[in-house]
């Protein structure tokens, strides 16, 4: 999904647009992934949905506090939605998308479609909130759901794993991210794309540091149709703390033809960023069969090929021919605490009993593979999170269920990587945005004196 700003109304009314967005925002509060709601949003209306859906998650839970507040008989689903949304935007913002008269308006407009006997109880709690906004809002920001737009038990867990960063982490997951690209190494450079985008109207800038030789990030977010290139696979959209994962494993020093598993592959863009660096003889596994058929199109349009399999890569005798790998990547599943900016939705659908229960999965999956690794190769463990416990907690658990010394992790590993604005190259009306989102990486080396896989 493209996070682009939040839309004048063009075509359909705002009222309308509301109505939709209030579906899904209720959608993903029963627990429902908003990538999956927008798919069923229809298409002319769909980017409209999709950004005032972004606009009203990131400000979600000032929006559920402050209707508790100006509200305290909770109303229907419907225009609790609707309400949800409307406080959502109206929250104090130095360029807010509407004028405060027309969101309430078209909120009103559209509950009195929805809900006729409603619309006055609607509009008179949203003029109230409007003339006593400054309390109202210092009143909610003392919950921190609504200081920090995160459940309170996400907040307390950054603060205890982050002490000294936890205010600028969940201060970033509000904003927009940039928009990263990957340029395909096998069909253009970064100098040459950069003329691509002047020609086409756009504009971005290459981007220095590891890992990143082939990355760039646009001045502003645009529709991938309009990028220069993307159906002939010159380009593709990829965060830059993804981007990260290929060349570890690259540069750890693979030979040609190097047989390489990529452990839960969907949606495909580490498994592609691989096969542009190198030949490899490459397996993508995934448990879903319907993500994987995303891994195939991808490659397809990139001009690439890897064998695919759906398989649980834990269920090691369903999948596994008994060959031995040179690498293996293992973006393990995990919470994505890390791309909460980039998913407002993941903090709304996460539960706390959901972090051990992920760790769990995660512990399955390393100690199923590592038997499958040759001697002497390499495992790069990813997770898109900021939780320690999915994270260096997991892999110091690993060396010791293992018997593995911590040299067995190569000194090029990042670790976590903390989505903090350590520059000026992107930023928001709110100020430095972090270029990278948070992710945790360790590179394992297995002794070369380990007995064959087994």
């Amino acid at each position: 999904m493209t996070d682009a700003a939040v839309p004048a109304p063009a075509g359909p009314t705002l009222a309308r647009l509301l109505t939709l967005t209030a579906r899904a925002v209720q959608a993903v509060r029963s627990g429902r992934s908003l990538t999956d709601v927008l798919a069923g949003v229809p298409g002319p209306v769909r980017p409209g949905v999709q950004a005032l859906s972004f606009a009203v998650l990131r400000r979600l839970g000032a929006a559920e506090v402050l209707r508790a507040q100006l509200a305290p008989r909770r109303p229907p689903p419907a225009v609790e939605g609707l309400l949800l949304c409307a406080l959502a935007l109206l929250w104090p913002e130095e360029a807010p998308a509407y004028p405060d008269h027309t969101l309430v308006d078209q909120a009103v407009t559209a509950v009195r479609k929805a809900a006729p006997a409603s619309a006055g109880f609607v509009n008179a709690v949203l003029r109230r909130f409007l003339r006593e906004r400054a309390a109202q809002v210092a009143q909610a920001e003392r919950r921190p759901e609504a200081a920090w737009n995160h459940p309170a038990w996400w907040v307390d867990q950054v603060q205890a794993d982050w002490p000294e960063h936890w205010q600028t982490i969940l201060g970033q997951a509000r904003l927009r991210p940039p928009m990263a690209l990957r340029v395909n190494a096998r069909r253009c450079s970064v100098p040459d794309y950069l003329l691509r985008l002047q020609a086409a109207g756009l504009s971005g800038r290459a981007v220095n540091g590891p890992g990143w030789e082939h990355a760039i990030v646009l001045d502003a977010p645009v529709p991938v149709e309009r990028l220069p290139g993307f159906a002939e696979g010159w380009v593709s959209v990829q965060d830059l703390a993804a981007q990260r994962a290929a060349p570890l494993l690259i540069d750890a020093g693979l030979p040609a033809g190097a047989r390489v598993l990529d452990a839960c592959a969907a949606p495909g863009g580490k498994t592609a960023h691989l096969l542009e660096l190198a030949d490899l003889d490459l397996l993508a596994l995934d448990a879903d069969p319907g993500r994987l058929v995303r891994v195939g199109e991808g490659l397809l349009r990139l001009g690439l090929h890897a064998r695919t399999q759906a398989a649980d890569a834990r269920a090691v005798g369903s999948w596994w021919d008994g060959r031995p790998f040179d690498a293996i990547l293992l973006d393990a599943p995990c919470s994505a605490s890390g791309i909460v900016r980039r998913h407002p939705d993941i903090a709304w659908l996460r539960r706390p009993e959901d972090i051990p229960a992920l760790a769990r999965i995660q512990a399955e999956l390393l100690d199923a593979l590592w038997p499958l690794l040759k001697p002497g190769g390499r495992l790069l463990y990813a997770t898109c999170s900021v939780f320690k416990a999915e994270g260096q907690a997991q892999i110091d658990a690993f060396l010791q269920r293992q018997g593995l010394s911590p040299a067995c992790i190569s000194p090029v590993s990042p670790g976590h990587l903390l989505p903090l604005p350590d520059n000026q190259d992107a930023t928001s009306a709110s100020g430095p945005v972090a270029r990278a989102d948070g992710f945790f990486y360790a590179l394992l080396g297995k002794p070369a004196t380990s007995g064959a896989a087994s």
